[in-house]
Parts: structure tokens; sequence; C-alpha cells
């Protein structure tokens, strides 16, 4: 990999960040206590000790680091936007009765209510380091318009890189799933719609900033035709493959009694296991689970904040880690997580496993790069993004770490994994700032707010009226 040409006659645009800390999560976890990074175009030129080469042609932007960390962009693995319309609600429920509740809310949304909440979901996400995100979204009330569609737009206009999966459910609760029969599609209609979908917009470039996947929701939300069919589509159409799995007992209990096996050895019969899917959750796993994963090299978005939210319990991660199970990091719905960030998902990891599994399960630059090249390479992108490393993309964050809340902490990687979340001077995406000074620079945060404000007022009282 190396650095884009210019087109001839013009010099490729350089920038520049020098004296700063910067923690590489390369293989070798590479750090620097006072380093570089130049960015040539959207690629990472060089990265080193001390401050930038001399000579250095096409210099745009030149910036001290000094007092800061660069890292790598943080990758979120798992989402929902639309469920930024619905935060607070079902305060005292696990997953199941949760669903109950929110599922007659959801089946209400439109184009426009879920293009807000995307332009919601993204912008906390983004002004708090994420770079590339993904996103679950596997409801689709007739009539209701383009909602993929209304969430790529978002996405386009705050700037990230996004990783759309096409959801679907098609088992009712007429049929002994949990979904209402009014919130589910029929399996061709799923199908068609996912294809639809992948050739409409999925870019398989090295530099693409957006890549849909093939995402049934889960194991009693859709039917074992829909799973096997869903599998077969996206390795005929060369994309990954994503759902929820193991998430609580009581999806352990709902496979045993519909299936007679456990959820991962229901996924591997329908072809759910691989190097090319990813699952959330995976909370309830055993150590031939675990096994099965890291045999097949399937990976895991890890959800602390929501397991936690909905008491689905502690999964696995260090045992998953030791086994060379692909693990990264996601936020969750953001009403299952009310906070809808991804870097405060770094030290709750931390904290969550501490509690489960003592004070070395796991430490503050395993859970970096749980956040970063772990998501990357759940995400199938680890040759592009997830370290600092020459010939990357130049997806970075520069985070301030000599403020009142971490001047005092002297490793970096500490600071920002235990310490208060740390304001984020500038985030690259694709080489272009999406975030200066702790500001959006795509988007104007106020009117976000107030149109996501508006669009769940909206919805309830569509809601309301059912």
């Amino acid at each position: 990999m190396s650095a884009p040409e210019a087109p001839p006659g013009r010099p490729v645009e350089r920038t520049v960040i020098e004296h700063c800390a910067v923690a590489t999560v390369d293989a070798d976890d590479t750090e620097y206590t006072s380093g570089h990074v130049v960015v040539a175009g959207n690629r990472i030129e060089s990265v080193g000790e001390g401050p930038a080469p001399r000579g250095l042609t096409g210099v745009a932007r030149r910036i001290d680091g000094s007092g800061h960390l660069l890292t790598p962009g943080l990758v979120n693995t798992h989402h929902h936007f639309y469920q930024w319309l619905t935060r607070g609600l079902a305060q005292d429920a696990n997953l199941f009765d949760w669903l109950v509740a929110l599922y007659p809310t959801w089946a209400r949304i439109d184009e426009p209510m879920v293009h807000a909440a995307a332009r919601g979901s993204l912008a906390m996400m983004v002004r708090g380091g994420v770079t590339t995100a993904a996103d679950h979204h596997y409801v689709f009330p007739r009539g209701s318009g383009d909602l993929l569609g209304a969430e790529i737009r978002a996405a386009r206009e705050l700037g990230v890189r996004f990783n759309p999966t096409r959801g679907s459910m098609d088992l009712g609760e007429s049929d002994g799933g949990l979904p209402p029969d009014f919130a589910v599609e029929s399996t061709e209609e799923a199908l068609i719609a996912t294809e639809e979908a992948i050739d409409t917009h999925h870019d398989p470039s090295f530099d693409s900033m957006l890549r849909i996947g093939v995402a049934p929701c889960s194991p009693f939300s859709v039917t074992t035709e829909l799973l096997r069919s869903a599998a077969e589509l996206a390795r005929r159409k060369g994309v990954r493959l994503h759902t929820h799995g193991s998430e609580t007992v009581e999806e352990e209990r709902f496979c045993r009694e519909r299936f007679g096996m456990g959820p991962t050895d229901y996924f591997e019969s329908t072809g759910w296991l691989g190097g090319d899917v990813w699952m959330a959750h995976c909370v309830h796993m055993n150590d031939s689970d675990i096994e099965a994963f890291a045999r097949t090299g399937t990976g895991v978005g890890h959800c602390p904040s929501s397991n936690a939210r909905l008491a689905a319990g502690t999964a696995r991660v260090p045992d998953m880690l030791r086994a060379g199970v692909p693990v990264g990091l996601g936020v969750d719905g953001t009403a299952s997580n009310e906070a809808g960030e991804l870097h405060t998902e770094l030290r709750n990891a931390l904290l969550v496993h501490r509690l489960a599994g003592g004070e070395k399960a796991l430490g503050p630059r395993q859970a970096l790069r749980l956040g970063t090249y772990g998501g990357a390479q759940v995400l199938g992108r680890a040759e592009e993004i997830g370290s600092v490393e020459p010939g990357k993309l130049a997806d970075l964050a520069l985070w301030r770490l000599d403020g009142l809340g971490h001047s005092t902490i002297e490793d970096p990687v500490a600071a920002l994994t235990l310490g208060a979340p740390a304001p984020l001077t500038l985030l690259l995406v694709d080489g272009r700032p999406v975030v200066e000074e702790g500001r959006l620079t795509t988007v104007d945060e106020e009117e976000v707010a107030s149109g996501a404000r508006d669009e769940a007022r909206r919805l309830s009282r569509i809601a309301a009226q059912r």
C-alpha cells in the first residue's frame, strides 16, 4: 500500500500532525511518546518518532499535537440508528420484554424519521471519534419509504465511512416468532430487497465509503429458510453477513426448544459461521461455542453498555481473545445505550471485564485495540483501517489530554481508556476533517438535534394513535 498519486501537474496535498503521542495499534502495538503522522491525500504516508521529515512538499496544513494522543479512528461494529428516536423507554426491562414494548412504536417509523435518527446517531458517534460505523436496520414497515437510503444519505452528509447492513425479519408472532406480524416481511420480499440494496449501493473498493452487508435479525425473528438463503445470497454477492447471536438466556432457550440445539450450533447448521460473518453480543457462549468461532474466524461485535442496560450478562471477551476470535466494540441502538457513544465503551469494556474476571482480564491497550483494529477486523477492513500505518486510509483521531480531566495521567493510552471522555481536537475520515475542536464540521449540531427531536415527537404521536 502507498499514498495515492496526484493528477498530472498537481501535487498531493499533505496534512502533518506532529509533537503528539501516537498509539499506532499495529501488530506490535508500536507507540511514540512524541511522534508524527503525515497524511497524503486520503492515505497515511508516514508515521514515526519525532517531528515530520523535512522537505515535504504540498503541505496544506501543519498541526502541533503537543498534549495530544493520536490514534486510529474508532470503528463501531453494531448499531440500530432508528432507535435514536425512542431513547429512555422500557427502562427496567430485559431484552424480550423491551422488544415487545418497543416493536409497536418502531413499526411506525418512516423515511424522514430514519434520516433524522441516523443523523443524530452518527453525529454523536463522530463527535466522539468514530470514523467507521456499521448499522443493522431490520424494521421496514410497508409504505415507509427508502429507509436504508435515508441512512446512507445521512452518513454521506456527516462524511463518515459507513457499513450498513440490510436487515430483515420474516418470523412473526403468529408463526412462533417474537416480532408482531405487522413488523415482518415475507422471506421473498426480504431477499429481493437485500439483493437490490447490494446492487444499488455496495462499493468493494479499497477506499470505499459504503459497504453493504446482509443481516437477518435474529434466530427468534427469522425463519431457517431466510437464514440459509441470506447466507447464500451474501456469498454469491461477495458481501459480509451480520446478525444477533447468543444475546440472552431466553434466546438460548428458544433455540433449544425450536431447533433442538444452541444458537451457535444452529447458526453453523445454516451456514452462518465463517470469516465473512460477525455477530452482535455473543454473551452466552460456552467453550465449544468460542472454539467454533475461533475455528471459523467468525467475529463478535461486543456491546458492554447495552448488555448491562438490558441485564443480558457479560460476554466472555477475554476468553474469546485468547482463543483468537476477532472482537470489536459496538454502541448498539440508543434505546438500549442512551449515551450513543463508542469512546465510552473503551472504558466500560475494561471495567466490566475486570469485574467479571479480575484485574488482568482486560488492559487499556486491549480496550483501545477492541475499538479500533478489532472493529476493522470484524468488518473485514483490517487492511484499510484500524491502525496507524503507512498506506492505510487516513481515518485518524487526535485526542486532547493536557486538560483538567487528563493532565495528571502520564500514560496517554490509560488517560484515554480509564479517564473521563477525552475532548477531540481533530477527526479525519478519508483524510478530510469531520470534527475540529470538538465540533462537527459537516453538519450543524443544533439543527441535527432539533430535527431528531421533532421526528421523535412525531413518532410518539403516531404510536399513541394505534
